[in-house]
């Protein structure tokens, strides 16, 4: 697989390669020829075997590139986690990936304005209240009506409360099966992206799925994917519905980009 950071001084990607040691083999020679090297195995990126695989890297700047991993000088192998695959032009596919251009921020930093103190309101005055200077005499005669009781009303019981009524229970709606389509050789991260897009998920849809709808869906990918080979993707997915790995492990060692 590949993996790329970008180092904002250098203003150029650290590109590492790692290639599986069940691919090829331990105690080769493997190497990374590209059209960033003019496919040279003198100039090639050369891979250190460890318990991780063989893993490299190297510098390049924003751009698409080709490459393939040659192991010992005579035999070609493919990264199957790439974008796409193209066309080489001599009966085999190379792996594809894009490096985009990383925008400098020219944005200043702005000074916060400073927060205006909020005026401070003068606390109320508190009303004084003002004594009569005259004092009303009280001169009205003592009642002379008798006091009437009023009857003590009855206490009315409080309503009791309905119970509420039970919700009837929905029933969960049952999530679509969904499969990692990357283990489709020759079906990369952004491919597989487009295939969910397109509505295609597991492995039974890949299955299924028409020439033309595999077509659709890579030609409006745009440039980067219309030269996909999706010739096996077919029988790949089958033999993964059924469960049946060994067979698809089988057929993949026998393909090159997911193409016989």
């Amino acid at each position: 697989m590949i993996t790329s950071t970008f180092v904002k001084s250098k203003k150029a990607y650290k590109v590492s390669f790692e290639l599986a040691q069940e691919r090829v083999g331990a105690d080769r020679d493997v190497r990374v020829l590209g059209n960033f090297n003019d496919w040279s195995w003198d100039q090639g990126v050369k891979l250190s075997s460890g318990k991780n695989g063989y893993t490299g890297a190297t510098e390049l700047t924003p751009g698409t590139y080709q490459f393939r991993y040659l192991v010992d000088g005579h035999h070609w192998a493919n990264d199957d986690t790439v974008d796409s695959y193209s066309d080489s032009g001599h009966g085999s596919t190379n792996c594809c990936f894009t490096l985009d251009e990383v925008k400098e921020d020219k944005s200043t930093d702005k000074k916060p304005a400073a927060k205006k103190s909020a005026a401070k309101k003068p606390a109320a005055k508190k009303a004084t209240a003002k004594k009569d200077d005259a004092i009303e005499a009280a001169t009205s005669a003592p009642a002379s009506k008798p006091v009437v009781t009023p009857k003590a009303t009855a206490k009315k019981k409080p309503a009791a409360k309905k119970p509420a009524a039970k919700k009837p229970a929905t029933k969960k709606a049952a999530k679509a099966k969904t499969d990692d389509l990357k283990k489709i050789e020759g079906v990369g991260p952004k491919i597989a992206g487009l295939l969910n897009e397109a509505g295609i998920n597991s492995f039974a849809e890949l299955a299924k799925a028409s020439e033309k709808q595999l077509a659709d869906v890579l030609q409006k990918a745009g440039a980067r994917f219309r030269l996909a080979q999706h010739d096996t993707w077919q029988e790949q997915a089958t033999l993964a519905a059924n469960g049946k790995m060994d067979e698809l492990k089988k057929l993949q060692d026998t393909l090159k980009g997911g193409k016989k």
